[in-house]
Order: C-alpha cells, then sequence, then structure tokens
C-alpha cells in the first residue's frame, strides 16, 4: 500500500506498519541495524495533513506516526513521532484498525485534527483528560454511524 493510500483511507488511531523491503541485518552489525530500523517499524497514525502551498514550492501532503515514548518514573521524557510524505517510497499496510467503540481523544488546530489518545471507552477517555489536562479535546468513537461524537467540544481537565 503506498502512503498516498494511508493518508486517504487509514482511520486515525490504525496501527501501520511501514517498510523498505529489505531483510533485517543480523544484531551484530549495529549502524546496519539502525538503518534498517529508520525505513522499517509500526506506529499508530495521529495526524494526517493536506498538501501545503508555500511561496515558492508546495509540500506534499502527509501523515504522522506515532512510534513510542521513553520515561523515567513514569514521566515521558521523549515521544517518538515519525512524519511521511505522501510521495515516499516506504510500502506501508495497516496492521491494526481501532475496534468498533473505542475511544479517540482528538484535538482540533490549525486546521488537523490530532489523535492524542485511544481509550477502550469513554469513563477511559475521560479519565485520561482529567489526567493530562488537555482543554478543547472531544471524543469520538470508533464505528459511530455518521461521525456522532461523545462529549462536548470544551471539556476541562
Amino acid at each position: 500500500m503506498s502512503a498516498t493510500n494511508i493518508i486517504d483511507t487509514a482511520p486515525l488511531g490504525a496501527l501501520i506498519r511501514y517498510t523498505d523491503g529489505s531483510p533485517k541485518p543480523s544484531a551484530r552489525f549495529t549502524k546496519k541495524l539502525a538503518a534498517w530500523e529508520r525505513s522499517n517499524g509500526v506506529g499508530r497514525l495521529v495526524k494526517k495533513e493536506p498538501p501545503r502551498v508555500y511561496p515558492t514550492w508546495t509540500a506534499p501532503a502527509s501523515f504522522t506516526l506515532h512510534e513510542g515514548n521513553f520515561s523515567s518514573d513514569g514521566v515521558i521524557l521523549v515521544t517518538i513521532m515519525r512524519s511521511h510524505s505522501a510521495d515516499s517510497r516506504l510500502i506501508f499496510e495497516v496492521a491494526e484498525a481501532p475496534k468498533p467503540g473505542h475511544v479517540r481523544v482528538l484535538l482540533d488546530f490549525g486546521g488537523n485534527t490530532e489523535l492524542l489518545h485511544l481509550a477502550e471507552s469513554i469513563t477511559a477517555a475521560e479519565l485520561w483528560i482529567a489526567r493530562e489536562g488537555y482543554r478543547n479535546a472531544r471524543f469520538e468513537i470508533v464505528g459511530a454511524e455518521d461521525g456522532d461524537r461523545a462529549g462536548g467540544a470544551d471539556l476541562a481537565a
């Protein structure tokens, strides 16, 4: 599947696997393995962006994957996000779509929507919002007909 297909069809919250098609090198070749891992991995789809027009060029459409967090004592120190443009030569596939009934916690800004968290229920989503303190987040139930949204647009922590 191409990057354009991911942008067009994959839902926010889906796990996306990407590869360059090369075989994984042996662990003893640490530099080759590190280079391979930059082009082969998996992440949760958190944002899709349309093409952006600048005065001298146009940036292609893109999407962002959340690949993980590094934390210490329960505090997230580094979040790994990787963006791929529509013209990427990597091969993508939807490894897992969000299950019906799960709740997306979304934040709208700059004309785009970003997935902040994928919760198993509305209660879990409300607890996550209360703990993390995001304002203006909204909920979207996966599988709800015609995009019905639960929760309000102005949820305060």
